[in-house]
């Protein structure tokens, strides 16, 4: 028994000084991490990325946006026009893009200036559908009037003010920016049978249009400086007609 206790004791030094003797590998030192969800990002620097957004559109159209058009319809002696004033013109539409900027980091805050560029084919139709009567009679309608504007916004930029926080590989933020555009309001009229005069039937102008923009975001890091972005905006854009949109958007972006 004293041999068997003996020999225990000597292996169990032996064991003991060739484990101290060994390097200090890190799976003994329980150094994995939980995941990259719970690593602190560095966000300082500059990034690029592009975008992908779907948007809700409405242009409040004023009522009369064709007055000048319908004025230049003479009706036959026996009949008139009744024409019906235009309204919110509604759509849908899918865009892309591009954004650019820079981080500053301050511990867990992030402060930044971002410029943003979305080409998009919004455009936003308002219809109204009125009648010709006949003078001696107005409840005989003869035929129908229509009266048309689209409301087209194909680009627009914006510098943004951003401010996040960071949460691991996240960065939520918000912004505020403004910005400016294109916009193209084409007006068409018509009325059946043709007016006793030649009439202007259509009209088209365009011209740069300057809004502001706001909404949030999150940012979120993959793996080396790439990233992922998910984002609400919403834009005003004043001119004429007032545009208002509200975007959810995709983005992938690379930070330097």
């Amino acid at each position: 028994m004293r041999r068997f206790l003996l020999a225990a004791m000597i292996f169990g030094a032996a064991t003991g000084a060739r484990a101290a003797d060994m390097p200090d590998l890190p799976i003994l030192r329980g150094s994995f991490t939980d995941g990259f969800t719970t690593s602190k990002v560095n966000w300082q620097g500059y990034y690029v990325g592009g975008q992908a957004d779907y948007a809700s559109v409405i242009s409040k159209v004023p009522g009369n946006t064709n007055s000048d058009l319908q004025r230049t319809f003479v009706p036959p002696p026996t009949a008139d026009y009744n024409w019906q004033p235009l309204g919110d013109a509604h759509s849908f539409n899918k865009g892309f893009g591009a954004f650019a900027g820079y981080n500053a980091q301050f511990e867990d805050v992030v402060v930044g200036l971002e410029a943003n560029y979305t080409h998009a084919g919004i455009r936003s139709i308002s219809n109204s559908v009125g009648y010709r009567y006949l003078v001696s009679n107005p409840f005989d309608f003869e035929s129908l009037t229509h009266s048309t504007a689209i409301v087209k916004q194909s680009d627009f930029g914006s510098a943004r003010l951003r401010g996040g926080y960071i949460m691991g590989c996240f960065l939520p933020y918000a912004f505020v920016g403004a910005g400016f555009g294109s916009q193209t309001v084409d007006r068409s009229v018509s009325a059946f049978p043709d007016p006793i005069a030649i009439a202007t039937t259509s009209a088209s102008k365009s011209k740069m249009v300057y809004g502001y923009t706001a909404g949030a975001g999150v940012d979120m890091m993959l793996i080396g400086g790439l990233f992922v972005r998910a984002e609400y905006e919403y834009r005003r854009v004043t001119s004429d007609i007032e545009t208002n949109v509200n975007t959810v958007r995709l983005g992938l972006g690379y930070k330097f």
